[in-house]
This record gives structure tokens, C-alpha cells and sequence, in this order.
């Protein structure tokens, strides 16, 4: 009775964040818009980037309908960058992204906008992940909450209060204190400012808003993916960010 009383709570929950959400997203009338891809040229200083669209989030993927995957996109100077090298991120100027380097680029812009007009719009960021690689083969479980405890011993406790579709599927009916993997392979990265540091597991602050990201099979359990050790741990990370 009482884990079906928990599980009623935490959809209650669940329906209001997201139906609050939808209210701010109405009355601003703004939406976002990811787009992945590979750079075409280099982009050296230029008003514009040109990408050759490999996917995004379903907005832009709506947007991209009917339309061909080369896109040129207008970058402006609030646009940041942020170069990934082996998991670690570093801000970097424009002139960084060359020929071959797969993008992620974020736009807010009007839910009613066109691809040109979004287009036009310049990004608030821009992620490098460089030219090696390919986009990951597993589903991303984001589960963003605060830190119980301080890290140790490969594991960090969170009380989760957010995340992406998949991981908030798999929290019904669960604890809202959920058990972390971490290895030698974690990044851990503390956001200030909008700038990114990387820093050890042993500097996370207990209280801190913690966002994990961990790759798995969209059919694992919940435990089953807590036990794969975490892609990426940021603290205070800014929403939306790559």
C-alpha cells in the first residue's frame, strides 16, 4: 500500500513539473532546438557554420522535414564553444572548429519559427567533440538530483529530482535516493559561470545540484544501469548543456 501511496506521489510530482514546464514554455513561446552533425568547413571568423545535419532532438528533427541535411547556421559573439577531448571539456574560440568535427548546436528561438528563421538565430552554444568517434550507440539515462554524501569508494548517492525521459521512466514506483557508479573513466566536471573545470570525485559538495549521465541498453533496470559506471558527472551544470 504504501509503495503504491509512493508511486502515486511521485506522477502527482512528475505531472506538475512537467505541467509548469509547459505553462513557462506557452507563455514565452520559445522552444529548443539541438542539431548534430559534422562541420563542412572550417569555420574559421566567420558570421556562419556550415553542418551537415545528422540528427537532434525531435523540435529540430520536425523543422528538418523535408528540408536537405547541409543547414548554415549563424553563430554571433554570445555564442560559446566548448571543445570534448576525451571526455573533458575546455571553452574555445570559433576558429577551433574545422572541416570533419562532429557539432551539437543549441538554439532557442520561437516554437512557430521556421528552419531559416532558427537558422538565423544565433546559438547560445556550440559543442566540438573533434573529428574521431562516431555519436554513442546506447540510449542516454540523465538523472539530475543533489548529493546526499560525499563521493567515495566508486559510488556518490543523489536525491534525484529531474531527468531525461528514459531515466524518469525507469524512477517510478523507485526511492527518489538512488545509489551512483563511478571509475577511473568518470568525468567529473563543476560548471561556473558557464565555464566548465574538471575536478575529482572527492570535490563534489554535498548539497550541490549533480547531474549523471550513464550509457546503457534502454532495457536495463534501474539498478542495472546504476552499476555501469558513469559516462559524466557535472556540478551545477547549466541546463541544456553538451
Amino acid at each position: 500500500m504504501k509503495r503504491h501511496l509512493f508511486y502515486l506521489g511521485l506522477v502527482a510530482v512528475a505531472v506538475l513539473t512537467v505541467g509548469a514546464s509547459a505553462s513557462l514554455a506557452a507563455r514565452n513561446g520559445t522552444a529548443r532546438y539541438v542539431f548534430n552533425g559534422r562541420m563542412l568547413a572550417d569555420a574559421g571568423n566567420s558570421s556562419s557554420i556550415f553542418v551537415n545535419v545528422k540528427g537532434g532532438n525531435r523540435p529540430a528533427l520536425r523543422k528538418l522535414i523535408g528540408q536537405g541535411r547541409t543547414q548554415q547556421f549563424a553563430v554571433g559573439p554570445d555564442t560559446q564553444y566548448i571543445r570534448w577531448t576525451n571526455g573533458q571539456p575546455a571553452v574555445v574560440n570559433e576558429a577551433s572548429l574545422v572541416a570533419g568535427d562532429r557539432v551539437t548546436i543549441r538554439i532557442r528561438a520561437d516554437r512557430g519559427a521556421s528552419l531559416a528563421q532558427i537558422e538565423s538565430t544565433p546559438p547560445w552554444r556550440v559543442a566540438d567533440r573533434g573529428a574521431q568517434g562516431r555519436w554513442p550507440r546506447q540510449p542516454l539515462w540523465l538523472l539530475v538530483g543533489t548529493l546526499n554524501a560525499p563521493a567515495s569508494g566508486g559510488n556518490f548517492s543523489l536525491h534525484v529530482t529531474n531527468g531525461n525521459l528514459l531515466g524518469l521512466r525507469k524512477m517510478l514506483g523507485a526511492p527518489l535516493d538512488q545509489t551512483f557508479t563511478y571509475d577511473s573513466h568518470t568525468i567529473f566536471v563543476l560548471w561556473q559561470h558557464g565555464v566548465p573545470t574538471v575536478i575529482q570525485p572527492g570535490q563534489l559538495v554535498v548539497g550541490d545540484k549533480i547531474s549523471v549521465r550513464i550509457r546503457a541498453p534502454r532495457h536495463d533496470s534501474l539498478g542495472q544501469a546504476e552499476a555501469v559506471p558513469a559516462n559524466h558527472v557535472g556540478d551545477h551544470e547549466p541546463a541544456f548543456s553538451s
